[in-house]
């Protein structure tokens, strides 16, 4: 029986990169030596390394102001490492709080200097990301989570500042059009749109780079690991590679405007179902904000829950219990998932419906 793994991730990657990543593991591209023990120094690392970044600028249209980085580590490493590098104690930095993960991140600035959160959505439960908020001219940076995957909210206006503007993008980079210049930095963790875990993208205006906190380790220094390519420690080669894989993937469906249009139609498609269902409702309460990526549902009696779950995964559907403590429903609609799996998805909730109300 075939998977329809709807994971909020690490989650799904097109067969492509299973079947190059797989072939590297045993012989990369002829060398006779698996990728796994081949040098991050060799000609070999530097062509996948060199390509990634060629590839990634070229998909988001990214200018040479930027640099682009490839680190080990995942996101919640860069809640603490962009405060200690931009953060000082004399300074200030403004902070959106729209889910846990930009509340985590707003925790690990408290440790270097001052946050002010120019609005909550906590109050409301998350169920929807504050506007109209007014972000202090003095901040150092203002940073925000354009795709809130527990709580299946997006927010696809970058707000408007004179201060630079921070996102962590992890779960929704590579997704949709973007304008990289109305950013001062981007920072992703991979294992949702780009690639396997244990790698992180950051592309980061240069001019930033040059007011890095100078006393702070090497290791963690944005200025010192851009200096140094990427390289200045071992990188995670293999994870670097699944990106690569997945950015030439991306590059061969036609790019970044035809992967939003198939993310549209996927996620436009479930909506439809689960605004129709008769079991199930949307967690989302406004609807301009529901995101493409991460779509949050819940079933109307609770008691339901559990009998869905193993409803869908006798039919092949697997990875749609959300995310732990909260209940519900949550299915990701990354990049590589196919129609077919979310065609497959309402198929089910509609069969679902039958045997709970047969004859309604």
């Amino acid at each position: 029986m075939k998977l329809h793994n709807f994971s909020g991730g690490p989650a799904i990657l097109p067969d492509y990169v299973y079947h190059k990543a797989a072939d590297a593991i045993k012989n990369y591209n002829g060398t006779g030596l698996s990728l796994l023990e081949t040098s991050h120094r060799s000609s070999a690392f530097a062509g996948i390394l060199m390509e990634a970044e060629a590839l990634l600028r070229e998909l988001l249209s990214i200018p040479q102001a930027y640099a682009v980085l490839f680190l080990a580590g995942g996101a919640s490493q860069h809640f603490a490492q962009i405060p200690l590098n931009l953060l000082h104690k004399d300074t200030g930095a403004a902070y959106l709080d729209s889910g846990v993960w930009a509340a985590n991140a707003i925790n690990e600035a408290r440790y270097y200097g001052r946050v002010h959160v120019v609005a909550s959505g906590k109050a409301e439960a998350y169920r929807s990301i504050p506007t109209g908020f007014a972000i202090p001219e003095d901040s150092i940076y203002f940073h925000y989570t354009s795709n809130n995957t527990i709580y299946g909210t997006t927010l696809r206006e970058v707000p408007q500042t004179s201060v630079p503007v921070i996102c962590d993008m992890s779960s929704d980079i590579l997704s949709a059009e973007i304008d990289v210049t109305k950013f001062g930095m981007i920072y992703a963790s991979v294992q949702k749109n780009a690639g396997a875990a244990g790698v992180s993208i950051i592309v980061i205006r240069k001019d930033l780079l040059d007011n890095v906190n100078p006393d702070i380790p090497n290791i963690f220094n944005y200025a010192t690991l851009a200096t140094n390519r990427s390289l200045y420690n071992t990188p995670p080669v293999f994870a670097i590679y699944t990106t690569l894989l997945n950015l030439q993937w991306l590059q061969r469906e036609g790019g970044i405007s035809a992967i939003e249009k198939r993310n549209i139609e996927k996620s436009q498609l479930l909506y439809e179902e689960i605004d129709r269902n008769r079991l199930f409702t949307g967690r989302v309460s406004n609807s301009t904000q529901r995101s493409r990526m991460n779509i949050t549902f819940w079933a109307d009696k609770p008691e339901q829950e559990q009998a869905f779950l193993d409803f869908a995964a006798e039919r092949g559907v697997v990875g749609i219990k959300q995310y732990a403590d909260y209940g519900g429903f949550r299915a990701s609609l990354y990049n590589a998932l196919s129609l077919e799996s979310v065609k497959t998805l309402v198929a089910v909730m509609q069969e679902f419906e039958h045997h709970m109300q047969p004859g309604a």
